[in-house]
């Protein structure tokens, strides 16, 4: 059976998932890679930043469970760009010509433009669609592989109050941003219908993972 999988989402102990004032300059606000050093330094995040080496602990064996199953991954429009991209032409994500995806990518954004195809079996098709009619499209493209819902907190959050998110790995992060983009706004009890495991990280970082328990939902 197809699962809707979200990994290595960084959190600030606020609960910010990103930093003010996103530009092509920040990607991630007044954050910078605060929320993602711990990534940064492991052997699954460290090429994605053009780097060579990384640690293979327990960040790591975290950060790896990202790939394996996927089958197409849905993300939202201040992942794929910083605000204002759907005005050039030319932008195709901030990764380059061989994308770190290599699945059928589906942006969901509010202004719509054909599908992009890209190096390496990334292919980014853009949608002005709910959240279910999006996930019903992945699930299609995925071939019966998983679907990863990729970010940023907007949608990831959408889809977790939308009950469609089976498995949530979050990285709670000793920070605090102050400002920014929450997750956790409107999601109150959310964590009644999982099953919630927490991992400490010598690093300092928390591996959070919410398992949804089918047998649990609708029981007091």
């Amino acid at each position: 059976m197809t699962r809707t999988r979200i990994h290595n989402l960084s959190i600030s102990l606020d609960g910010f998932a990103c930093g003010e004032g996103q530009s092509a300059e920040a990607p991630m606000g007044h954050a910078g890679h605060r929320l993602h050093e711990w990534m940064i330094a492991t052997r699954f995040g460290a090429p994605i930043m053009g780097l060579s080496g990384g640690t293979a602990g327990l960040d790591d064996a975290f950060a790896q469970q990202h790939e394996p199953g996927i089958g197409a991954e849905i993300m939202g429009s201040n992942k794929f760009g910083p605000p204002g991209w759907q005005d050039d032409p030319e932008w195709k994500g901030w990764w380059g010509e061989n994308p770190p995806f290599h699945t059928p990518t589906f942006v969901l954004t509010h202004r719509p433009r054909t599908s992009i195809e890209m190096a390496g079996g990334t292919t980014f098709h853009f949608l002005d669609v709910s959240p279910v009619k999006a996930l019903d499209l992945a699930r299609e493209a995925a071939g019966g592989r998983d679907v990863r819902i990729g970010g940023g907190a907007t949608m990831a959050r959408d889809f977790i109050a939308a009950g469609l998110v089976d498995h949530i790995h979050l990285v709670q992060v000793p920070i605090v941003l102050g400002r920014g983009v929450r997750l956790w706004d409107g999601l109150e009890g959310m964590e009644g219908d999982y099953s919630v495991e927490a991992v400490s990280a010598p690093s300092g970082v928390t591996h959070l993972t919410f398992t949804r328990q089918s047998s649990l939902v609708g029981l007091c």
